[in-house]
This record gives structure tokens, C-alpha cells and sequence, in this order.
């Protein structure tokens, strides 16, 4: 269970945005960088989708995608200042998106905790696609290093009126580097949030670090319950059973997240042996409605 959180939710960025790029589409195979185009065979159709298919050092596709800004640290004491600077967000012309840590060198940007250490990315759907239930799913190559944390995850869509945790919260991925063959999956709600979110960690076969290679991070989520899987495997189910008589609160559409984080109460600061820049390289998200 990753206990690790008091919010990791702002309001900087949620607002500003285009109407939503809904795509239709096939789910294909993750086996190779960009496999998933060709070759495989159809299976739901998407109901939203981005294979970050662009010029090399382009920004995120901003009918998609909102850029947040700012150094609050998140609530966790994240040391990172998001931009919306290619510098930290961009496409690599090869179908990836790359999300990029670097230690800071401007000297105007100013955090919670003072000068800025380090910049980074975090893009959000919330003013451009939101969806209630579905397989929610992206190809990832998570960074590695101690006080580096990559997330992949979701919020609910009345994050503004009933604010965190009752809005909830599912994260799909996230990784802490001095964890290198392990990722987390949890959900937070009113009464089981921070550290008293429900979740599980995923280890791959025989400690081989996640950095080494692009993983597939789902989730399949209903009436009923949420699912985990990492490349296919299923590793947990949570239903409003787990969450001991508090609310469920996964009952309204959600927006998706991707944000590569730099220290935090959870995954410690950067030390000696940490190196910059590090990269986030997501190959897709895409998104089916539920069957």
C-alpha cells in the first residue's frame, strides 16, 4: 500500500482548455516501442486516445493536454517547479511523448521551499476529456533514481466542488526510484486517504528494474470494482467492500494525469548518485469505454 500522500491534486491548470479530441480506434499489441500501431488484432474501440504521433520537440497536443504550472510541492514537498516548456514536455518525433526532469537554472522560479531545484511536467485531460468507468491504459518507460516519482492516475471530475479526498483518486502507476522493480496502485477516498489509501505494489519477475523498458499500466474499472494490471497480469481488485464502510466515490467520470514528480515526503529527495535529467517516455494512453 502506498501511504505516502496528504493531496497531490492543485487547482493551477485545471482550467484553460478546448473541447475534447475523441478519437475511434483498435487497442493493439505493446510488445516493442510503437508496436502497439500495427500488426495485432482489433479489440474495443477507444473512446479517447493520444499516440503522441508529432514533430520531434513539439508540445503536447493542447486539445488533449493542460500543461500545470508551479512549485507549491503538491502537498507531498515535491521539490519540482511544472512548466509548460518543452524543455519538460515534449514529443520525441519517434510516436513518444517525453516528460523531463532537469535540475533548475533559472533563477526566478521560486517553490514552497525557495529557489527551485529542479523543473518538471505534469499534463491533465480535466477541460478536455473526462470518462466514468472504462480501461484506462498507457505504455510507459518510468525513470529511475532515487527521489524520482512518476505517476500515472486520475482524478474525479468534481475535484472543485467537493475537493480532495471525496472527489477520489485512482492511481493506475506510480513508482519511487529507491523502489526500482516496484510499482504501487491505490485509490484514496473520504476516510481512507494519504496514508490510509487501499492499494498494492506490483514487483516484476526476478527484482529487473522498471526503467529498463517500456511496461503497460491499466486499470478496468466498473460498477463493481477496479482492476490493476502491469502488462497484462492482473494483480488486484479494490470494490466498495475494501474501503470499510466509507464511501465509494468512483461512481462519476474521472480525468487522467501524467506527471513526473522530484522528491516528496514519499520518495525522499534526490541524492549523490540521482542524475539529470531524467525522462518519462510514454508511448500512449489510451482509453476504452467499459463493455
Amino acid at each position: 500500500m502506498a501511504g505516502h500522500r496528504l493531496r497531490r491534486w492543485s487547482y493551477r491548470g485545471l482550467i484553460c482548455g478546448s473541447a475534447a479530441a475523441l478519437a475511434a480506434g483498435v487497442l493493439l499489441n505493446t510488445t516493442g516501442p510503437g508496436a502497439h500501431r500495427a500488426d495485432a488484432a482489433p479489440a474495443a474501440a477507444l473512446s479517447w486516445s493520444d499516440d503522441f504521433d508529432g514533430a520531434a520537440g513539439s508540445a503536447p497536443d493542447s486539445s488533449r493536454w493542460t500543461l500545470e504550472t508551479g512549485g507549491s510541492g503538491n502537498g507531498n514537498h515535491e521539490l519540482q517547479y511544472y512548466t509548460n516548456s518543452t524543455d519538460n514536455a515534449a514529443l520525441d518525433g519517434n510516436g513518444n511523448l517525453v516528460i523531463t526532469a532537469r535540475k533548475n537554472t533559472d533563477p526566478n522560479l521560486n517553490c514552497w521551499n525557495g529557489p527551485c531545484q529542479f523543473t518538471s511536467a505534469r499534463l491533465n485531460t480535466a477541460q478536455t476529456f473526462t470518462q466514468k468507468y472504462g480501461h484506462f491504459e498507457a505504455r510507459i518507460k518510468i525513470p529511475r533514481g532515487q527521489g524520482i516519482w512518476p505517476a500515472f492516475w486520475m482524478l474525479g471530475d468534481d475535484l472543485g466542488s467537493a475537493g480532495w479526498p471525496n472527489s477520489g483518486e485512482i492511481d493506475i502507476m506510480e513508482n519511487v526510484g529507491k523502489e526500482p522493480s516496484t510499482v504501487h496502485g491505490t485509490i484514496h477516498g473520504p476516510g481512507y486517504s494519504g496514508a490510509g489509501g487501499i492499494g498494492a505494489a506490483y514487483n516484476l519477475p526476478d527484482g529487473k528494474p522498471f526503467a529498463d523498458d517500456f511496461h503497460t499500466f491499466a486499470v478496468d474499472w466498473s460498477p463493481s470494482g477496479i482492476t490493476w494490471s502491469v502488462d497484462g497480469q492482473n494483480y488486484q481488485t479494490r470494490t466498495p467492500a475494501d474501503v470499510n464502510g466509507n464511501k465509494w466515490v468512483y461512481d462519476h467520470p474521472f480525468f487522467v494525469i501524467l506527471n513526473l514528480a522530484v522528491g516528496g515526503d514519499w520518495p525522499g529527495s534526490p541524492d549523490a548518485g540521482t542524475s539529470f535529467p531524467q525522462t518519462m517516455t510514454v508511448d500512449y494512453v489510451h482509453v476504452s469505454a467499459q463493455n
